[in-house]
């Protein structure tokens, strides 16, 4: 059978993965991914293909207050409901409305990056277009690169491990659903997938960039295992692992439900 096996969200944006067993879905993705970004002094987004130091960055959130760890430095609380100070925001191409954490949360994050950093908020009424090559009007999403969900197969892994002589978890390349009872790769052929009672769209092979060679644990980076993935994964000088998905319900999805390709 084919299943949801992992579940995860970044509420910062290129900071460490929250692991979940149930996630409510929004307009956005699932609740709390990347609605949360740091910015340099011009409002451009700052991600681990510059600070690797941010796959460090830990964080949990409760009742609208996000709790941000990382080594040597002192537990942050960051309350981002009723926000006031407005800034513009820059996710690749897209400049978006976004809103201030305040002076403290920049102290902290400049403090551990070594560098000018503010932390930025996507607020509710916001909206971000999917790109329209791939999605239809309304399809939007907050911080991410630029699709609401990354879904990666576990047998994909398995055979990229195969392949590595210290294999990588799976968290290093940073998906929110992952699935496992299919083929490697079965995923570069799907179109259409039910989990549970929501269909999803499977719409754009993600290509991958330096990310995945950071060790989520220690953030120093390594060959692998892109080297690996560039044998035998590249085209037109991209390599790809994983696909960019849009949901067309929304709903909660839990680790377990069954997986459906219905195209």
């Amino acid at each position: 059978m084919i299943s949801l096996s992992q579940l995860a969200i970044y509420p910062i944006k290129s900071t460490a993965q929250i692991s979940l067993e149930h996630a409510n879905m929004g307009p956005f993705g699932l609740d709390m991914d990347r609605r949360l970004m740091l910015v340099d002094k011009n409002g451009v987004m700052l991600t681990q293909r510059k600070h690797a130091r941010m796959c460090l960055i830990q964080s949990t959130h409760l009742d609208e207050v996000l709790t941000v760890t990382a080594p040597d430095m002192p537990a942050l609380s960051v309350n981002y409901a009723n926000l006031s100070v407005q800034l513009l925001a820059t996710v690749w191409n897209d400049t978006c409305t976004a809103f201030d954490c305040g002076e403290e949360a920049a102290k902290w994050f400049s403090d551990f990056l070594r560098t000018d950093a503010r932390l930025v908020y996507f607020p509710d009424n916001e909206q971000r277009q999917v790109d329209l090559s791939y999605a239809n009007k309304g399809d939007y999403t907050a911080f991410s690169d630029g699709f609401p969900y990354l879904l990666i197969g576990q047998s994909s892994l398995d055979d990229l491990n195969s392949r590595l002589d210290t294999p990588v978890e799976m968290k290093r390349f940073r998906p929110n659903l992952v699935i496992s009872g299919a083929d490697a790769f079965a995923e570069d052929h799907w179109k259409k997938i039910r989990i549970g009672d929501i269909t999803f769209n499977i719409v754009k092979p993600c290509s991958r960039c330096v990310i995945p060679s950071i060790d989520p644990e220690t953030a120093k980076k390594s060959a692998e295992p892109v080297k690996a993935l560039a044998s035998y994964r590249m085209r037109e000088n991209k390599i790809f692992f994983g696909q960019n998905v849009i949901a067309q319900d929304l709903g909660k999805l839990e680790v377990g439900m069954a997986v459906e390709v219905i195209e």
